[in-house]
């Protein structure tokens, strides 16, 4: 059997889904199924080993120049190509190539036009790559990078997924008019899938409206971290001070400013608590951490900001340095990542109870819920863990067991062995 999954990078940041696709072909492969894991735009960041063995295809640079420049696309492409050089686009990624949707909704607009748009050629050069692999099954990563399909319709007879895990949180960021005519071409484009896979019961319904699919197509694959990396036990009593973690992006559709608020409050129940926070910090972002830390003055030194591990070893250090974890996130969270690595280390959530968290909570039992978009609600929910020393044992080791039995990567190589 042979997968091929088209992922998109990141530029330069830690991507759930760049992370989650590089964690499904590792699986795959350790299982003995094929994977062509093909990177789109910029090389992907993870931090374990890259599984892409494919060229780099939609080069950012090049791309960007096309939809800017009509003359760059007459150049003969044997003089552009070099510009698709990962080294050189990862220096690029640094900053002069962009994840920010109100900053991309022209190049969106036109990526989507596929065969008769700007992009054309770099479609046709991806199309012929993957049908020369000739893979039983093709993946999309994300339903944006379906202006290809149509190109690789002509090549390829065998059937063609999309993976939808976040697609609505960067349609939303776009400015109009780019807005309406990305969704537009969008709607008509995602409808030429065979069918879409999604991580929860919630995403399926959620985007199968958001993108007037029929939620009969859809599949739901597990969730899943490889667990043996992660080597954290549920604590028998809280660390000194006791300390709240967040890992995650730094983002105002994360919550970090809501959890600091929660954290104030606790504060008058528990004075020594601390609030620990890590994550990718993008440059778009960095007025609303200065908002964050302006509302976390009154925590002094108990508040924390780690920055980005570079490394899932330091990673992993983070999470053994908390004794409870939340992110209150305020969009519709598709996936959670973060969540599932908070249990492979033995530590306890409190989560929002919306979007993708109470179905995560319902398959371990290692967690609360408290309500969405409600500080106090927060506050409450991790005092309650803090301190109940029964409680938060039962919740870290429901957390971590449940985690290795239903969110290891046994359970995403079995689903993609009967999707396959």
């Amino acid at each position: 059997m042979h997968l091929a999954i088209i992922t998109a990078g990141g530029a330069g940041m830690f991507c759930g889904s760049c992370m989650h696709d590089n964690t499904w072909a590792r699986a795959l492969h350790q299982a003995g199924i094929e994977v062509s894991l093909i990177p789109l735009y910029t090389p992907i960041r993870v931090d374990e080993e890259d599984q892409t063995s494919a060229p780099l295809f939609f080069g950012g640079i090049n791309t960007y120049l096309n939809d800017h420049y009509p003359f760059w696309r007459r150049i003969p492409r044997f003089l552009t190509r070099w510009l698709d050089s990962p080294a050189l686009i990862q220096w690029a990624a640094r900053g002069a190539i962009s994840n920010n949707a109100a900053e991309l909704g022209s190049m969106t607009a036109t990526m989507l036009l596929g065969e008769s748009g700007p992009h054309r050629q770099a479609g046709q050069e991806l199309a012929e790559f993957v049908a020369n692999l000739k893979p039983d099954l093709v993946c999309f990563s994300n339903s944006l990078l379906c202006g290809s399909l149509r190109e690789l319709r002509q090549r390829y007879t065998g059937r063609i997924y999309c993976v939808l895990q976040g697609d609505d949180v960067f349609l939303d960021g776009l400015t109009e008019p780019f807005r309406s005519v990305v969704m537009t071409r969008l709607k008509e484009r995602t409808a030429e899938f065979d069918g879409y896979l999604v991580h929860s019961s919630f995403y399926r319904d959620y985007m199968s409206q958001y993108l007037d699919l029929p939620r009969q197509s859809f599949t739901k694959l597990p969730l899943t971290i490889d667990c043996t990396k992660h080597d954290g036990r549920p604590k028998p009593e809280t660390g000194y001070p006791p300390t709240v973690g967040y890992f995650a992006r730094i983002c105002p559709e994360k919550g970090l400013d809501q959890l600091v608020q929660s954290v104030l409050r606790l504060k008058q129940d528990i004075p020594d608590v601390r609030l620990r926070a890590g994550g990718y910090l993008g440059s778009q972002n960095q007025s609303y951490f200065e908002t964050v830390q302006r509302l976390a003055e009154p925590l002094g030194d108990a508040f924390e900001y780690v920055g980005s591990p570079s490394t899932l070893h330091e990673k992993v250090d983070f999470f053994k340095s908390i004794d409870v974890f939340c992110v209150p996130a305020k969009f519709q969270e598709p996936k959670g990542l973060y969540v599932l690595e908070a249990w492979a280390n033995g530590i306890p959530v409190v989560l929002p109870d919306h979007a993708t968290f109470p179905e995560l909570i319902e398959s371990t039992g290692g967690g609360l819920l408290a309500e969405f978009d409600n500080p106090t609600s927060v506050a409450e929910k991790l005092r309650q863990i803090l301190l109940n020393s029964n409680l938060r044992r039962a919740l870290g080791t429901a957390g971590y067991q449940g985690v290795r039995d239903k969110h290891d990567l046994n359970a995403l190589v079995e689903a993609t062995k009967k999707l396959l």
